[in-house]
């Protein structure tokens, strides 16, 4: 088979043409005589070379042949939204909660990566000391390693805790009052 820009497409066994509605055939397969063919919303869009490695479409169409419009009604509405969402972003409770997010983020990071890489280095140069038995087979590079692992479900849970004590309620309070200060300037729509 071939699509309509001469490319090959797929291997049926018969010709594909448009073929014609029939009644009491449903809008997915309409049959011609020996031939079968099917409606597919997007195969004349395949079949123009849209979508295919290495094509670019029909020779001298415009990339967005075909692309609707944008609706322009709400273009004041969305300036309006935007300049909420501004306002929202410059006003003291959201600074709050970013500065309480960012001074447990920052040293958190910080004191993990440093952990990490601690362990890797001490691995890396200090085979002998990573040997180091503590109980039977346990040794120093088992418990840093099972460490690692502790250490990520306690950070996890760290950030949970802070989150929900210390920003958790101010976000909710900032959503509730953007959803509706934005509410305002869609004139009560949603």
């Amino acid at each position: 088979m071939q699509s309509s820009n001469g490319c090959v497409r797929g291997r049926g066994d018969g010709l594909e043409r448009s073929g014609e509605h029939h009644p009491g055939q449903g809008p997915e397969f309409a049959e011609a005589p020996g031939e079968a063919r099917y409606e597919d919303p997007w195969y004349d869009t395949l079949a123009s070379g849209w979508g295919e490695p290495g094509t670019r479409g029909p020779v001298g169409a415009s990339p967005f042949a075909g692309v609707p419009a944008a609706r322009h009604g709400g273009d004041d509405r969305a300036v309006a939204a935007a300049q909420v969402y501004l306002e929202v972003q410059r006003s003291a409770a959201f600074q709050e909660v970013r500065s309480r997010y960012r001074r447990f983020v920052g040293p958190a990071t910080a004191g993990f990566f440093l952990w990490y890489v601690g362990y890797v280095v001490t691995a890396t140069a200090a085979p002998g000391f990573m040997a180091r038995p503590v109980a039977g087979a346990v040794n120093v590079a088992l418990l840093a390693g099972l460490g690692q692992f502790l250490s990520t479900f306690l950070l996890t849970w760290a950030y949970a805790r802070h989150a929900r004590l210390r920003r958790d309620r101010a976000a909710l309070e900032l959503r509730w009052d953007t959803q509706e200060l934005t509410r305002g300037t869609r004139g009560g729509a949603l």
